[in-house]
């Protein structure tokens, strides 16, 4: 044993264990056998043979726990067994008379076997905490901090049973509370396997297990927990710096429980996610901080790079876990309580910055654009998102800022996100939801930008519903201005045209849009009838911008002069009449169902097509 070993309670209480049969098994007498001459073999000295009679007390274990398959058919008889070899190794353990060496010896291998037993029965799992307990209270905090650690990742390669992590992490939390000396590096050790073995488990799909996976992340709680009290007795930069670990493990953990594949997520979580959001205001990680990102990257610089990336990298959802604590925060006002925040206030403070307000948005990309995450989780998210845009006049608050560009690259990944919640969910009500937050989005982009954005989600969508949507979001906001209600209709299309002087959407580049639908850069035609709703919606924004400037008799977009005229007539239109009078009449011969709905997809293309070649035959015939 080491010097920082605290000494050792006054034993295992065997009045506790109570077996039905008091008589021993065969199988006990002979792990009694091998426990003795285990001890003999240190007390003489002879190491050779006390390293094998190690190894049979831990196979003899083993065979117990993990019996052959022709012994497995009788659990009964294994159960008694199993209660019989913990009793026995209690007795071992606590007994005055086993040498000290032999006990350091198992304790070495105890751990990873004993855990196993805790899936048996009640019983067992009773036991083999008190094991774990004594082990862990007699023998250095350091060794049995590496002991457990290394159990836990050798039985993650080997077995997801829950109960037996539960044993080992609770075992860890104790560890922790009575290291000594050198905490941030033993919480360095202890954090990564923690982890990956809550990563693993909550990953698995196991709804019936969920009170297991529920104590997992109890004990997960247990070990933040012992992870603040030996901060709070640090100072300096060493406290700093455990306070930032313990920040990103919290964050961690928010997002793992999110992962989580239990149904009804909401109410079968939020009391973990409430007991990890009690952690926030020690870890001084702010609502405001966490939605912008600003907080995650001031604790992950207060963590010191010695270790290299193979630490951080365990924190890789950490992010994910800032954008999660707030929503989890708009889902339950308690967890909000518990996180010493009003959330409304976070939300004015988001509402009235435009720069703050987009660095946010940004933030909803690591959740909307993940497949780990539930459709319940992302449907609160898109919630929030919504009350974050709430009452913003996006012209007045964004249109005159300067420096947006560097945060084109997150706000386009988030409207991307928002995508395939649309694209992806068979949920109506989010559906719309989703449209309305990519929306108002999209309208919060400066009008700079704004065609710049939509131009590029355009040109990386493979879904031509959603490319129908954004070329209609081009059209709408085209006039974006509401003309006043005594104004007439002719009036307010020109009305619409000045106050747009200068909007990329009233330059050649609103045409690109309709160029890059109905002549495809790959060439050929558009492929129909698969994009028969980006059609539709390029031909009706073609006639949309020929109509206003014809009426306006202007020429912003240079549609009206002749050589463009006849490049849309000729390379556009005629081409597209073309291949819809083929496709139709091929289709009008089949009386089959297919046929039918493929006509039907075709007929609006049709009538707006035919409209379009009639207003550019007139506009020619001006022109000429």
């Amino acid at each position: 044993m080491s010097a920082d070993a605290s000494p050792a309670p006054g034993g295992i209480d065997l009045g506790r264990v109570h077996l039905q049969d008091p008589s021993p098994s065969p199988f006990s007498l002979r792990l009694k056998e091998a426990l003795d001459s285990c001890s003999q073999f240190f007390e003489t000295g002879d190491f050779g043979k006390s390293d094998t009679a190690v190894a049979a007390v831990v196979g003899l274990l083993n065979s117990i726990v993990e019996p052959p398959l022709s012994d497995s058919e009788s659990p009964a008889p294994c159960e008694r067994a199993s209660e019989e070899a913990l009793v026995e190794i209690q007795s071992f353990l606590s007994s005055p008379s086993s040498d000290q060496m032999a006990v350091d010896a198992l304790s070495l291998e105890l751990p990873k076997v004993v855990a196993k037993f805790a899936a048996l029965s009640d019983r067992c799992r009773e036991i083999a905490g008190s094991i774990i307990d004594f082990l862990v209270s007699s023998c250095s905090p350091r060794d049995m901090l590496s002991i457990l650690c290394e159990a836990i990742d050798t039985h993650i390669r080997e077995s997801k049973e829950q109960t037996y992590f539960i044993l080992l992490l609770g075992g860890l939390s104790k560890v922790l509370d009575r290291t000594q000396r050198r905490h941030v590096e033993q919480v360095k050790v202890a954090i990564p396997v923690i982890l990956k073995v809550l990563n693993v488990i909550s990953s698995e799909p196991d709804d019936e297990d969920k009170d297991s996976l529920n104590d997992l992340f109890g004990a997960a709680i247990s070990i933040g927990t012992s992870i603040q009290a030996i901060c709070e007795k640090m100072v300096g930069r060493r406290q700093e710096e455990l306070r930032a670990i313990l920040g990103l493990y919290v964050l961690q953990n928010m997002a793992l429980i999110s992962k989580s594949t239990q149904s009804h997520i909401v109410s079968s979580c939020c009391s973990l996610v409430l007991q990890f959001s009690k952690f926030l205001p020690f870890c001084e990680l702010s609502y405001f901080g966490l939605i912008t990102g600003c907080a995650v990257a001031s604790i992950t610089d207060e963590v010191s790079k010695e270790d290299g990336d193979d630490f951080m990298a365990c924190f890789s959802f950490a992010m994910s876990g800032a954008t999660l604590a707030v929503i989890w925060g708009h889902i339950s006002d308690e967890i909000a309580n518990a996180a010493g925040e009003q959330l409304i206030s976070v939300l004015n403070k988001i509402r009235n910055d435009c720069t703050v307000r987009w660095r946010a948005i940004g933030m909803f990309k690591y959740i909307l654009s993940s497949i780990d995450y539930p459709w319940e989780i992302k449907s609160h998210g898109v919630e929030l998102l919504l009350c974050m845009m709430e009452g913003i006049n996006s012209e007045v608050s964004s249109d005159n800022h300067t420096d947006f560009s560097s945060f084109m690259p997150s706000l386009f990944s988030a409207l991307q996100a928002v995508e395939r919640i649309m694209i992806g969910t068979s949920d109506a009500s989010l559906r719309k939801k989703a449209y309305s937050a990519l929306k108002k989005v999209v309208s919060d982009i400066p009008s700079s930008h704004r065609f710049d954005i939509l131009r590029a989600l355009i040109t990386n969508s493979n879904s031509p519903s959603m490319i129908a949507i954004l070329i209609d979001l081009v059209k709408e906001d085209i006039p974006r201005e509401v003309r006043p209600s005594d104004m007439s209709e002719d009036n307010d299309i020109i009305h619409r045209q000045n106050r747009n002087i200068g909007s990329p959407f009233w330059s050649s580049h609103a045409l690109e849009i309709v160029e890059l639908i109905l002549k495809p850069p790959k060439g050929g035609p558009p492929p129909l009838p698969e994009h028969s709703e980006p059609v539709l919606s390029a031909l009706n924004l073609f006639r949309f911008i020929l109509i206003i400037e014809s009426t306006g008799k202007t020429n912003r977009t240079s549609i009206l002069s002749a050589n463009t005229l006849r490049k849309v007539y000729s390379e556009w239109l005629l081409p597209l009449r073309t291949l819809v009078a083929g496709i139709q009449a091929e289709n009008e011969k089949d009386d089959i169902e297919i046929a039918d709905h493929i006509l039907c997809a075709l007929n609006p293309v049709q009538l707006v097509l035919y409209r379009c070649i009639e207003l550019v035959e007139d506009n020619l015939q001006h022109s000429a």
